[in-house]
């Protein structure tokens, strides 16, 4: 019997992008991180609803990161909303918490829990197990 390979790696949800950050976010990165990131917004203008940046890799992230991610904000769509996934007790959480930036920007703490609709009471950040909102 012969197994196949998967014909293409999972798919994002429909009006969703999904980009994975590098494990570094700095003075070195940072700047060219957005036009990488406005260009795959660009490529899903079509009805992009949820852009999600998943900072689970991230093990550094200085001020350039919040910058990044406070840039990457004012440039979406208004009718795009921005979600990020980052380990709760990981560094890039406590910046974004330090930084102010996760009062306006929902900060997941898996990317099941990110890409989950927004339709229900209990679909907000922190409401997985692992709690993820900020006390």
């Amino acid at each position: 019997m012969t197994f196949l390979p998967q014909p293409c790696e999972p798919c994002d949800p429909p009006g969703y992008a999904v980009l994975a950050l590098p494990p570094e976010i700095d003075f070195c990165n940072a700047a060219g991180l957005l036009p990488l990131i406005m260009t795959a917004v660009d490529h899903h203008s079509d009805g992009l609803r949820v852009l999600v940046l998943d900072l689970t890799a991230t093990r550094f992230m200085d001020s350039q990161g919040v910058r990044l991610l406070a840039e990457v904000r004012r440039r979406t769509h208004r009718h795009t909303r921005l979600r990020v996934v980052a380990a709760p007790k990981g560094v890039p959480s406590r910046v974004l918490e330090l930084s102010g930036l996760r009062r306006d920007v929902p900060v997941y703490d898996n990317l099941a829990e990110a890409l989950r609709p927004e339709d229900g009471p209990d679909s907000g950040p922190g409401s997985g197990p692992g709690g993820g909102a900020a006390a």
